[in-house]
């Protein structure tokens, strides 16, 4: 079994398509299949469900695929720090990011590590925390700037960026919009606008409401802050979001309403890395930067 099998195998997994792994690879399509079929001629068994229209993992592509990017992700550490001993960072740096994650500028972030080590190829995903964590997990990610990430999910480092209160957003012809404060047990029977389950403003509010004793229905699920805060304003529900959501401009106009009581929910943003021993070269000079840029007190949350 060689490493290149491997990163063939994986392509296709992650592309469920081996004409765009191909493309992705930059090797031909018959070369790519030649390297599947060589791998599961010697692991003796399919690793793929293979159809005219789609390519999915079997019970065994499932179990290796876990391994595989382990052994991927530690071959490149090898090389990294090979290369960090001689001074020369060069190889990728994968980046997870949620949606609007306080306490860091991202964009600036990385052009300061692009123009230090510009033999580092960057790649940036967007996905949701539960996700993210995942991806740092199986080694295809070397950090990811989630939210709400407790010690008891994640027992690599988690470096805090910022906390914030979440509060209730709604329309002015909503019956929260004339009160400062909301008790939790106003908030039952009504519907809310939230993400997708494994986004983090939505970790953190069902975790809330769970500590709360509330039940809640959430009636619209949405991917990106401006369908949430349009779909507010069209009055179509409430939403529990991170403070720093009604200071947005899409959110002008809405009516931002705090939670009463002692069971404040809060919203953190956290910085996902493996344990020290596994940190990539890459990893551990974007968090030295990151670490800087924080001093000078220019990452603070917008």
């Amino acid at each position: 079994m060689e490493l290149r099998q491997l990163e063939h195998f994986v392509a296709v997994a992650e592309e469920q398509h081996f004409t765009r792994a191909a493309e992705r690879l930059a090797v031909s399509q018959s070369g790519l299949s030649a390297s599947v079929r060589a791998l599961e001629h010697e692991l003796r068994t399919p690793l793929f469900s293979r159809t005219t229209r789609s390519v999915r993992l079997t019970e065994a592509g499932h179990a290796l695929l876990v391994e595989a990017e382990r052994t991927l992700a530690g071959a490149r550490a090898a090389r990294d720090a090979v290369d960090a001993v001689r001074g020369l960072l060069r190889g990728t740096l994968s980046v997870g990011v949620e949606q609007c994650v306080p306490g860091v500028r991202l964009p600036r972030l990385l052009a300061a590590f692009h123009r230090k080590h510009p033999l580092m190829e960057i790649r940036l995903r967007q996905e949701g925390t539960t996700s993210l964590v995942d991806g740092v997990a199986g080694g295809r990610l070397d950090a990811a700037f989630a939210a709400t990430v407790g010690a008891d999910e994640w027992r690599g480092d988690l470096i805090p960026l910022a906390r914030e209160p979440m509060v209730v957003l709604c329309a002015p012809g909503h019956r929260f919009a004339a009160a400062e404060r909301v008790a939790w047990r106003e908030l039952s029977g009504e519907s809310f606008i939230d993400f997708h389950p494994d986004w983090g403003p939505r970790r953190a509010a069902d975790g809330a409401f769970g500590r709360a004793g509330v039940r809640r229905t959430v009636g619209l699920e949405v991917n990106d802050v401006h369908s949430l805060l349009e779909l507010v304003h069209e009055g179509l529900g409430i939403a529990l979001v991170p403070h720093h959501f009604s200071r947005k401009p899409e959110a002008r106009g809405l009516v931002t309403v705090d939670l009463e009581g002692p069971q404040q929910p809060c919203y953190e943003s956290v910085v996902v890395l493996p344990s020290a021993q596994y940190m990539s070269p890459g990893a551990r000079e974007l968090m030295t930067l990151l670490r800087s840029d924080s001093a000078s007190g220019d990452a603070a949350a917008p």
